[in-house]
């Protein structure tokens, strides 16, 4: 892996040149495949709907990352499993299985069109600006408490039971202001109080500090936009981690 000086370099010339956007794409294949599968619990392939999903948002990325917004790869990081969470809603309202690559009504266009096309026009309508300065702002607040997006991709939860735990004690917090008050106060996560409040188990909230810490951090402050990509998470829906 290239030092981040080195890959926002390479990101900047890949934003004016295709050919060497697809060859950052290939370079970094091993890491957009590492976070699909980190969606989908699982090893992800090139026969998985999250692969094809993952590459298409490293290259958004590629297009709208600044140097002034933190690591290129945390904010590639939250734009894949950011579309991949958007996929994966749409998916869960049909029936059975629908393939990406499938094509789909009288215009003979494929699921991965309209995913395409979403993002066009949502490039179009939401304030890019904003979102950056968000996931900035959220970047520098995480680093005070010693904690990465990175760090916060490899805590997230695998299995349903123990995201279903971690997400009751983030829901509590939520909704109990003076947790988060404290937590900015003192800079300490209050497992205590999260456990008994949300009734899941100490421990298995230890092992996944991170991850909810991050939660707790993006319910403190006006992350708007961050919040609307994981309310599913507060939300308690979805079988997946996210």
């Amino acid at each position: 892996m290239k030092n981040e000086h080195q890959i926002v370099k390479a990101v900047y010339a890949a934003k004016e040149d295709l050919q060497k956007a697809d060859d950052l794409i290939r370079q970094y294949m091993p890491f957009i495949r590492s976070e699909a599968s980190k969606c989908i619990s699982g090893i992800c392939t090139e026969q998985d709907d999250e692969y094809s999903i993952a590459m298409i948002a490293f290259h958004e990325a590629i297009l709208g990352y600044e140097k002034s917004r933190g690591a290129f790869l945390g904010y590639a990081s939250m734009l894949i499993r950011s579309r991949i969470i958007d996929f994966q809603r749409k998916e869960s309202r049909h029936r059975g299985h629908l393939s990406i690559h499938a094509e789909q009504g009288e215009e003979g266009k494929t699921l991965l069109d309209d995913i395409a096309d979403d993002s066009d026009h949502a490039e179009e309508t939401v304030n890019l600006e904003a979102t950056r300065q968000e996931i900035e702002e959220l970047s520098a607040v995480m680093a005070e408490f010693g904690i990465s997006f990175s760090d916060v991709a490899d805590d997230s939860p695998r299995q349903e039971r123990t995201m279903e735990a971690c997400t009751a004690a983030i829901r509590f917090a939520a909704e109990n202001r003076h947790l988060l008050d404290g937590l900015l106060k003192t800079g300490k996560l209050p497992l205590a109080q999260l456990a008994a409040g949300s009734g899941a188990e100490r421990k298995t909230l230890e092992r996944h500090r991170k991850y909810i810490l991050a939660m707790l951090l993006i319910q403190t402050n006006g992350y708007e936009i961050i919040r609307g990509h994981l309310r599913h998470v507060l939300s308690g829906k979805g079988g997946k981690s996210a």
